[in-house]
């Protein structure tokens, strides 16, 4: 199980790496607007992944990060967001470097936003971010489209290709 997360946790970064180089030719208006994502603009949708990312991290590592909401704006800057994100997206990869198959297969005890409690698989909540996130890249995908740009691609099978070894 370690070592399928920490592909996806390699997965991870590289979709986001993907992603902004995608971005680069997007003006800052249509960045910024709202094209009917469910945080609105593009903008908005990678500040909710800084967020979401950083929640699920803290509970994981037991230093609640604490936030006014899911679609709180951690960065209005645009570059300064890219950098926190893919650094975010990375600590994954170095946390799960230093554990132990047990530590990833413990049962995590976490509270939700509005206080409930639940208890899940560690690494069952590390599958869920990276699945979390490929929903909304997905979603930045559509409305990079929606304004004429060519959509990355993102899919864990083109992520494959490039660090397993071909057959030959």
């Amino acid at each position: 199980m370690k070592q399928h997360l920490q592909l996806l946790a390699g997965y991870h970064v590289w979709a986001f790496e993907t992603l902004f180089e995608a971005l680069l030719p997007l003006d800052d208006d249509r960045y910024r607007a709202d094209c009917g994502l469910f945080f609105r603009s593009i903008h908005g949708t990678l500040n909710h992944l800084l967020v979401a990312d950083s929640v699920w991290f803290g509970r994981v590592i037991g230093q609640p990060f604490t936030v006014s909401g899911l679609d709180a704006e951690l960065e209005s800057e645009r570059e300064t967001l890219e950098q926190r994100l893919c650094a975010h997206s990375a600590h994954w990869q170095h946390w799960l470097k230093d554990r132990s198959a047990a530590e990833i297969a413990a049962p995590l005890a976490y509270s939700n936003m509005s206080g409930t409690r639940f208890k899940q698989e560690t690494a069952t909540l590390l599958l869920h971010v990276v699945n979390h996130a490929s929903h909304h890249r997905g979603q930045i995908s559509a409305a990079i489209t929606g304004f004429g740009l060519d959509a990355p691609e993102m899919d864990l099978i083109w992520y494959l290709r490039r660090v397993e070894t071909p057959l030959g």
